[in-house]
């Protein structure tokens, strides 16, 4: 994989798509972690009130004490937030389930949608990436992940409705970037749970391609037991099975978003 220094301040993505169920969390993790294995210092903030992405990095509820909901009401700084994944270069902003009722509370907050980009605004620089795994929902915790990054990652599941779902976040991202983001752009598309026996597959595939072109990365993410066996033991599935079908395709998919990083600052 090639290496690449970001220049100036870290890269901030988005793992975002509001369907459940998509690989989102999975993605954000496990590019993470690949992230992680070529040298680069990533942080992954967990702004999904179901906390899957804590639990598939190995950090324990009872280790959850300082967390994102309280970053986002002001009461910790996010620094203070940040915990040590077991994978080297990995650091992780938990959630907790106190997120289900955040939306409520944000609204009644001064700068309720910049609240998670002024908080990482005093770690930016000690990160080549922060990835924000977000919630299955178009919400105002999305909103405050949209507005604090630069570009999105969108995985997307190879199913019958694929287009449908992804039609409505692409509207929701031009809105964020014509009102509150003037950066924001959507970094990739990536195909998941593409399951080569099925001829569904294949057809949603090429519409996203035809759909979307260059946009959709060349690596599809593979329907795979072991990715789906690695949450469970708090694991990504890079760390759980390297050698399975879905962990190579993980490592792939790195590569391939930092080729597109390199290409941006060569521009």
């Amino acid at each position: 994989m090639e290496d690449i220094q970001i220049v100036g301040s870290s890269r901030i993505l988005a793992i975002a798509n509001q369907k459940g169920g998509v690989g989102k969390t999975t993605t954000a993790i496990n590019l993470a972690t690949a992230l992680a294995a070529v040298g680069k210092s990533v942080l992954v903030i967990d702004i999904d009130p179901q906390g899957n992405a804590s639990t598939g990095l190995g950090i324990d509820r009872h280790e959850r004490e300082n967390n994102v909901y309280d970053v986002l009401m002001g009461d910790i700084s996010l620094e203070r937030a940040i915990c040590s994944s077991a994978i080297p270069g990995l650091d992780l902003v938990p959630s907790t389930a106190d997120l289900t009722g955040a939306e409520l509370e944000l609204i009644e907050m001064d700068r309720r949608s910049h609240r998670l980009v002024d908080a990482i605004r005093p770690v930016k620089s000690s990160y080549d990436y922060i990835l924000i795994d977000c919630p299955p929902s178009l919400n105002l915790l999305t909103l405050n992940a949209l507005v604090a990054v630069q570009a999105v990652i969108v995985p997307l599941q190879c199913e019958f409705f694929a287009l449908e779902g992804l039609s409505l976040l692409m509207k929701t991202i031009d809105r964020v970037r014509n009102t509150l983001n003037p950066e924001l752009d959507i970094q990739g598309v990536v195909l998941t749970m593409f399951d080569k026996r099925n001829n569904l597959s294949d057809q949603v595939a090429q519409d996203v391609r035809g759909y979307l072109g260059d946009k959709v990365y060349e690596t599809v993410i593979p329907r795979n037991v072991r990715v789906s066996e690695a949450p469970s033991h708090g694991k990504p599935a890079l760390i759980y099975d390297i050698r399975c079908a879905g962990s190579q395709a993980y490592i792939k998919l790195a590569s391939e978003v930092i080729r597109r990083e390199k290409q941006l600052h060569a521009a």
